[in-house]
């Protein structure tokens, strides 16, 4: 039987976003907004379902032009307006148990994301999950200029 390599490869991304942090962190605790912002790739719109408290699950299935990816996970740390951490399992995770932690943190009238998505099992699972992470971003700081 094979051992299975511990799950190391981690990205962290960081963004400056033009509003407060209690306004970023609403917006990740918001199915309609996610709605609009949870779209990499070609992905034109995502459904959640958000239970967000510890212990709670969410489901996001975003739609692409050709297909639906599903992300299922259950939140293990919620601090508003200061932090998120949930499991992350999806298709992209090969259904493996990942973890994604949100840090909001203060710059008054704006604010700064941070973004780690750690417990890959490859580094080419991180490569694609990094750059689909920084779209996700991306979109989400556009949406909130709004």
């Amino acid at each position: 039987m094979a051992m299975q390599a511990p799950a190391t490869h981690k990205l962290v991304i960081r963004r400056k976003m033009p509003v407060p942090r209690e306004a970023v962190y609403a917006a990740w605790t918001d199915p309609e907004s996610m709605r609009k912002w949870m779209c990499p790739g070609d992905v034109v719109s995502a459904e959640a379902k958000l239970d967000v408290r510890v212990g709670g699950s969410y489901r996001i299935l975003m739609k692409g032009s050709k297909q639906e990816y599903d992300h299922t996970g259950t939140y293990q740390i919620v601090e508003p307006p200061s932090k998120l951490a949930f499991t992350w399992i999806s298709k992209g995770t090969e259904n493996q148990k990942t973890l994604v932690t949100l840090e909001f943190l203060d710059h008054g009238e704006e604010s700064e994301l941070v973004l780690t998505h750690e417990r890959f099992a490859g580094e080419d699972m991180m490569k694609r999950h990094q750059s689909g992470w920084t779209q996700i971003v991306e979109k989400l700081a556009d949406h909130l200029k709004k």
